[in-house]
C-alpha cells in the first residue's frame, strides 16, 4: 500500500459503534497515511447505495465530546507520529435545539473547505457487504470528500477492513449509553492554556470548544510570567509560534468561527471582563481556575459563565519523571536527549572525531553529562583544567597576562595567584574582557591539541566541557552543542551545598552568567539533571545512542557517489 502524506478518513460507523471501532480503524490508517490525518465524522452516512452521497449539517448530540475525547485518546496510543485533526465544519446546531447566541445553521451547507494541508487520499470505515461494490463505494466516497474539502487533483480512495469480530457482541452493550440529544451551544466560548507543542489533550479541548461556540472562541495563551514555574520552561516553543500552529489548527476545524487568540499575562485575561462570554471550557485539574473567573465576574457586575468540564485523557506511556495525564511537559521531558535543531555544517572540521561542545551554567550538572559520556566511549576535554595550564609559566598567555596586569599578581614561586588577578578584574567588564581575549585563544588552541590527539588514537566521539563554550564562540570547533540545563532555584542550592557560599553569593554568580534560555537557544541537545543519577543516565544514554546513529548516517552519506 502505498503512502500518502496527507489524508481524510470518513467515519462512517453509529455513534454507538464508533467507540469500539476507533483503535483498529485509526491503526489502519497510519499504515497509509504518514503526517496529516483529517477526520470527519458522518455516523450513518450510506456510500454503497449508488446514489452520490452529499455532506449536510448534523446536528451535534451530547455525547459527541466524549467520541472526540475517545478518538485523540486512541490517536495517542495507536497513531501518535500523526498529526490528527477532526473536523467540524458539517457540525451545526439546527433551529429550535438548546443554543445560546446567534446560530447560523440557516446557512447553506458551505463550498469545499480548504484545508491547510490538501488530502491526498481519502478512507472510509464504511462496511462493504458485497465485495463487488467496492468501485462503486470508493467512487461514491472520493465524489463525498470532493464536495467536502478540496483535494488533491488524483485523489486516491482506501476502504479500510478493521479486525472487528471480537468487539460485536460488546456493540449493543454500548447502545444505550450513547446519548443523542442535542448538545447545548453558546455564541461565545472561552478557554486558557500553554498550548505548548499541540497534543491530543489541547486538541480534544480546543475541538470540544469548536463545538460548543456558534459564534466566536477566544483562546487565551500564557505567556511571560505564567510561563515562569513550567516545568523545562527553556523549552516551551515561543509565543508566537504556538499563536501559529493554533490558527492553523482551529482554521482547519472550524473556519465558520470567529477566533480571537490573546495572550495570558495573569491567571484570568479577558474572561473575567468580556460580557459576551457565555461559556467556559475546563477539566477537572483547571475547575477551581474556572470558578475563580465566574467569582471575579460577579465582582465586576458580570454574569457567571457556564463550566463546561471535559475529561482529562490518559497517557499510557509516561514515564515516573512524567504526568499520567498527556501533557506538554511530559512531551517536552521526551524531548530530552534528541536533536532539537539539526547541526549547523561545518565542512572544514574534520569528521573524525566528532566533537560535542558541552556547556551549562553552574550547579547544572554538565561536568556529570560529560563523565557519563566519557563512560560510553567519548574523550572527555575539560576546558577548565586546560584553562588553568594556559596560566603555568612557560605558556604564551602566562606572558602576555603579566604584561597585561603587572608582576604584583605572582606568588612566591612565580606562579600567577588567580585570586589576586580575579581582584583586578572583578567588576571591571574592561580588564575582564582584556584577560579573556588572552586566555580563551589559548584554551581553544589547547581543546585543537587535545582533539587531534585522540584523532590519532583513533577514537570517535570527544566531549568538549566547557562553561564559556559559547561566550568564548568555540562554536566553530564543534559539531554539535549540547546543553545541561536546571531550574535557578535548584541550582543555588547546589551551589550553596557544593561550594559552601552563601545563596546571595550563589544568585550573584548565576545571574552572571548566560541564561538557561539562552543557551538554549542555540542548542542542539539538551539535558536535565533534575532528577535522579539513574534518569540522568537514561538521558545520556538516550542522547548517546542518537549520537552514534547520526555519526553513521553521515558515515553512509560520505560513501555515496556525488
Amino acid at each position: 500500500m502505498s503512502m500518502f502524506s496527507t489524508g481524510v478518513l470518513v467515519l462512517t460507523s453509529p455513534l454507538h459503534i464508533l467507540p469500539l471501532r476507533l483503535a483498529p480503524v485509526l491503526s489502519s490508517a497510519a499504515q497509509i497515511v504518514e503526517r496529516t490525518l483529517y477526520v470527519h465524522l458522518h455516523p450513518g452516512l450510506n456510500l454503497g447505495t449508488g446514489t452520490p452521497a452529499r455532506p449536510v449539517f448534523i446536528p451535534p448530540v451530547v455525547d459527541l465530546p466524549t467520541i472526540i475525547s475517545r478518538l485523540y485518546s486512541n490517536a495517542a496510543d495507536v497513531c501518535g507520529h500523526l498529526d490528527v485533526r477532526v473536523l467540524l465544519t458539517h457540525f451545526r446546531a439546527q433551529p429550535g435545539m438548546p443554543q445560546t447566541g446567534s446560530c447560523a445553521a440557516s446557512n447553506p451547507f458551505p463550498s469545499p473547505q480548504i484545508l491547510t494541508h490538501s488530502p491526498e487520499v481519502v478512507l472510509t470505515d464504511f462496511a462493504v457487504q458485497d465485495p463487488g461494490q467496492s468501485s462503486l463505494v470508493s467512487q461514491c466516497l472520493q465524489k463525498y470528500a470532493g464536495h467536502c474539502y478540496v483535494c488533491t487533483p488524483g485523489l486516491s480512495s482506501v476502504i479500510l477492513h478493521p479486525q472487528l469480530e471480537e468487539v460485536k457482541s460488546e456493540d449493543e452493550k454500548q447502545k444505550d449509553t450513547v446519548r443523542e440529544e442535542p448538545i447545548e451551544t453558546y455564541g461565545d466560548v472561552v478557554v486558557g492554556g500553554t498550548f505548548d507543542r499541540l497534543h491530543g489533550a489541547h486538541r480534544t479541548l480546543l475541538n470540544i470548544c469548536s463545538l460548543l461556540a456558534n459564534r466566536r472562541f477566544m483562546v487565551g495563551v500564557c505567556d511571560q510570567e505564567l510561563l515562569k514555574n513550567k516545568v523545562l520552561k527553556e523549552l516551551i516553543e515561543p509565543y508566537g509560534q504556538r499563536v501559529q500552529r493554533l490558527q492553523e489548527f482551529l482554521n482547519d476545524v472550524k473556519p465558520s468561527l470567529q477566533y480571537e487568540i490573546v495572550p495570558l499575562s495573569d491567571p484570568f485575561g479577558p474572561s473575567v471582563s468580556d460580557p459576551q462570554l457565555q461559556c467556559i471550557v475546563v477539566s477537572e485539574e483547571t475547575r477551581r481556575g474556572g470558578e475563580a473567573v465566574n467569582r471575579k465576574r460577579v465582582e465586576n457586575g458580570l454574569p457567571e459563565l457556564v463550566l463546561y468540564e471535559i475529561p482529562l485523557i490518559k497517557d499510557i506511556h509516561h514515564t515516573e519523571i512524567e504526568e499520567e495525564k498527556i501533557s506538554s511537559s511530559s512531551l517536552r521531558s521526551r524531548l530530552l536527549g534528541t536533536l532539537l535543531v539539526p547541526p549547523t555544517p561545518r565542512p572544514g572540521l574534520s569528521q573524525v572525531p566528532y566533537v560535542i561542545g558541552l556547556t551549562g551554567g553552574s550547579g547544572s550538572g554538565k561536568s556529570s553529562v560529560a563523565r557519563r559520556m566519557e563512560a560510553l566511549g567519548a574523550v572527555r576535554i575539560d576546558a577548565d583544567q586546560l584553562g588553568h595550564e594556559t596560566y603555568l609559566p612557560g605558556r604564551a598567555a602566562y606572558h602576555k597576562i603579566l604584561q597585561q596586569f603587572g608582576t604584583d599578581i605572582l606568588n612566591e614561586d612565580e606562579t600567577i595567584n588567580r585570586r589576586a588577578l580575579g581582584r583586578k578584574v572583578f567588576g571591571n567588564k574592561e580588564r575582564l574582557k582584556a584577560l579573556t581575549d588572552i586566555v580563551w585563544p589559548e584554551i581553544a588552541l589547547l581543546v585543537k591539541e587535545r582533539v587531534q590527539c585522540a584523532k590519532e588514537e583513533g577514537k570517535s566521539v570527544c566531549v568538549l566541557d566547557a562553561a564559556v563554550l559559547l561566550e568564548a564562540e568555540w562554536t566553530d570547533m564543534v559539531h554539535e552543542v549540547w546543553v545541561a540545563i536546571i531550574p535557578e532555584e535548584e541550582a543555588v542550592r547546589r551551589i550553596v551545598e557544593r561550594d559552601g557560599t552563601s545563596k546571595e553569593d550563589a544568585v550573584k554568580r548565576l545571574q552572571s552568567q548566560w541564561s538557561n534560555a539562552k543557551m538554549v537557544e542555540q542548542a542542539n541537545v539538551v539535558l536535565c539533571t533534575l532528577w535522579e543519577p539513574d534518569i540522568t543516565q537514561r538521558q545520556v544514554v538516550k542522547a548517546w545512542n542518537f549520537l552514534q546513529a547520526r555519526i553513521q548516517q553521515k558515515k553512509e552519506e560520505s560513501t555515496l557517489p556525488s
